[in-house]
């Protein structure tokens, strides 16, 4: 094993199973990370791990089982319905994982992920990515934000044909749940939640409405068939609401100020509004950075496997309140 001539540390040995379009990404974020050595990428299909493989100059496999004495840890990024098998066996091998969001299709095997994980020592973050955002983490940051009422979400995209295994709800919706629970830190006592079938055979798009048990409410939009593209949240308090936006790395902050002002011949407060700073970096470098920083220091990750599950359980009462109402198709 090489030793890090600088820190006389051995660097962690990762993989990356799932070779497609995340999967790649993931294997070229460990290859830009010091003191991380990429090892392998596994794929199913031999002819996409091997150009991935080729491209980074790793070895591929086709079989991830084959990688375990290889390997300090590795990222998931197959399809949502193999994640609890390949995610145990990564786990019982001694692996720490990163399991792609979600963490698994159902309630049960995300449960079964979280106490083995537990059980035996290792590190399971799920890949909720918008946690990392520069917006999100100047927001967290910047101490202005304290008792949110209310939030609006939309989440709006064009058709593309990754993901198709899973409806919008579970693809681009639990984006915004996990950021609204993560924000508000309230259990959901009430779903109300509406959606469409529209180019797939499941639901293209959705819209949510979350009341919290602290009396607070969330109001989430989701489309993957949109004609624009738009990643947006509101996120109102007492004294102002907060802007983010995801796609042009922007937070504005809107408060009541000190002076007065006159709309109309109506005497009101006066808004003051202010663009907040937000650092510029790679989301998805430092999602994977912090992985690998709880592994190496044995701590808690940002968004542990019981994070992750309580998205999946919010998401699973959404579609449970939108599958019975969903007009048949023809």
């Amino acid at each position: 094993m090489t030793i890090d001539a600088a820190t006389g540390e051995a660097p962690l040995r990762a993989a990356v199973i799932g070779a497609g379009y995340l999967g790649r990404i993931h294997a070229i974020k460990y290859q830009q990370i010091p003191q991380v050595k990429l090892v392998a990428v596994v794929d199913r299909c031999a002819e996409q791990g091997r150009r991935v493989g080729t491209e980074l100059s790793v070895p591929c496999y086709t079989d991830y089982t084959d990688i375990f004495s290889q390997v300090d840890l590795v990222t998931i990024a197959t399809p949502t319905h193999t994640h609890c098998a390949i995610a145990e066996a990564c786990l019982q091998a001694g692996l720490h994982v990163l399991v792609e969001k979600p963490m698994t299709l159902t309630l049960a095997e995300a449960d079964h992920l979280i106490a083995l994980a537990e059980d035996l020592g290792r590190v399971l973050q799920v890949g909720h990515i918008k946690r990392f955002h520069p917006a999100v983490v100047a927001l967290r940051r910047s101490g202005l934000l304290h008792e949110p009422r209310f939030i609006e979400a939309v989440r709006v995209a064009p058709f593309k044909t990754r993901s198709l295994d899973l409806d919008v709800v579970l693809d681009l919706m639990i984006h915004d749940v996990d950021l609204i629970l993560h924000f508000f830190q309230s259990d959901v006592v009430d779903v109300d939640a509406t959606g469409l079938s529209i180019v797939t055979q499941q639901v293209d798009v959705a819209h949510a409405r979350l009341r919290f048990q602290n009396g607070c409410v969330a109001n989430i939009t989701a489309s993957r068939i949109s004609q624009e593209v738009s990643r947006a949240m509101k996120i109102f308090q007492s004294d102002g609401f907060f802007t983010l936006n995801f796609l042009q790395n922007h937070l504005s902050w809107v408060r009541r100020g000190s002076g007065r002002m006159n709309v109309a011949g109506v005497d009101l407060f006066a808004l003051e509004e202010s663009l907040l700073p937000v650092p510029n970096y790679d989301t998805l470098e430092a999602e994977v950075r912090a992985f690998c920083t709880a592994v190496s220091t044995g701590t808690p990750p940002l968004v542990s496997g019981r994070e992750g599950r309580q998205a999946l359980q919010v998401v699973t009462q959404i579609r449970q309140a939108i599958y019975p109402s969903l007009p048949s198709r023809a």
